[in-house]
């Protein structure tokens, strides 16, 4: 997708606007109109944003940097500021511009918002002249192409969102399919790598995020890493040996993020001992021990690491092993995989016209790594970089890790 040609594009722009459609007809059917729009009183999570403000930026998002953008095909040396077209609907803009809006205002302003019918009838008109001025691209090259790929690249990261919604709320989300399987995996011997330099980050043609490039040579010090993510299993180990009541595994923040939680087992779950029992999507479910143990805060893996005398992967770690070892029977996918990197910029970044993807969390963020079952395919893989905060469990997150 980052490659992609215009009749790929197409059919990814397509696809990707059916599975929002999807989502929002099936959390409108799970909740009911009036417990969509999801008032500020009922948010559930403060890295969460309400379902229907989501359904409005997506459109907003591909109609901005697409339709209203009239330097699209200037690619990444774009103006951002540069004055725009006007938008099809009416205080687009006030509502849906992430940069404009807290997530707090936000919840706060959902009852205020347009219903679920009208903005799916932005949803379906912005795609449609998306679609139109794509076919009319002269070019297909990288600039003239940049932002059909971050639209279509951004609906597929937000949709996850949905299914996070889905799952902390307890809804189901059927109809809509997740793009990966969970899968138990297979366990396997921990893979040891060599000293090396590896080259981080992406380079060449194509589309990147601005927060993934530049490439550059990273030398790393040999290393044993995790040939899959740690298990139910495993971490229950942690658990019954009186995990979350000793503050020797946790970091000062950890611990004071587990006074604060009141958590003595990860988020979800109802039983550790003899067997793992989660609730997924509202449905209390029994979970097989070699499955990836998941929506663990950043917190909570590290604890686990200093318990298990193991750390968290740097992210150059990650990144180089799930290259190396594809052969090897390094495995990913099934969750995001925490790292011990703070989100920062790559040396010799250059901000790209979407300012407002990465640069505000630089520094208080860690880095994930990978995909999850949420996680569209096109858009999942070794080199996706992205971020979240060190209390977030919401997300379908987990982790591997290194020898100390």
């Amino acid at each position: 997708m980052r490659t992609a040609g215009k009749d790929l594009l197409s059919l990814a722009f397509i696809d990707s606007r059916n599975r929002t459609l999807r989502w929002a007809s099936a959390l409108e059917e799970s909740l009911g109109d009036a417990d969509f729009r999801m008032l500020a009183d009922d948010a559930p999570h403060g890295e969460l944003d309400p379902p229907l403000w989501t359904v409005g930026h997506l459109a907003w998002f591909q109609e901005h940097w697409i339709a209203r953008n009239v330097q699209r095909r200037r690619g990444e040396a774009a103006d951002a500021d540069a004055p725009r077209l006007a938008s099809i609907f009416p205080d687009a803009d006030l509502w849906f511009d992430a940069k404009g809006t807290s997530r707090q205002s936000r919840w706060a302003s959902a009852g205020a918002l347009p219903d679920l019918a009208t903005l799916r009838s932005y949803l379906v008109d912005t795609l449609e002249t998306t679609l139109e001025l794509l076919e009319a691209e002269p070019s297909e090259d990288d600039a003239s192409l940049y932002f059909y790929r971050l639209a279509v690249l951004h609906e597929d990261l937000v949709a996850e969102s949905f299914a996070v919604l889905a799952q902390t709320i307890g809804v189901s989300p059927a109809p809509v399919p997740l793009a990966g399987a969970r899968g138990a995996a297979v366990a396997q011997a921990p893979l040891l790598f060599p000293a090396m330099r590896w080259r981080l980050g992406v380079s060449g043609p194509g589309f990147a995020f601005d927060h993934e490039r530049a490439a550059h040579d990273v030398a790393v010090p040999e290393f044993e890493i995790d040939a899959q993510a740690v298990s139910w299993s495993q971490y229950g180990e942690f658990v019954e040996d009186g995990g979350y009541d000793d503050p020797a595994h946790w970091s000062e923040a950890g611990w004071a993020w587990v006074g604060r939680e009141v958590r003595r087992t990860p988020r979800h779950v109802e039983q550790l001992r003899h067997g793992v029992l989660q609730r997924r999507f509202g449905q209390l479910t029994r979970v097989p021990g070699n499955e990836a143990a998941t929506h663990l805060s950043q917190h909570e893996a590290d604890a686990w690491c200093r318990w298990a005398g193991r750390r968290l992967p740097g992210e150059v770690e990650w990144e180089a092993a799930a290259h190396l070892g594809a052969t090897r029977g390094f495995r990913f996918g099934c969750v995001h995989e925490w790292t011990a990197s703070t989100f920062r910029p790559y040396p010799g970044y250059v901000p790209g016209p979407w300012r407002d993807g990465s640069a505000p969390w630089f520094g208080s963020t860690k880095v994930l790594r990978g995909g999850s079952l949420a996680t569209p395919t096109r858009v999942a893989g070794a080199k996706l970089r992205r971020f979240a905060s060190q209390d977030d469990d919401a997300g379908f997150f987990g982790f591997r890790s290194c020898a100390s």
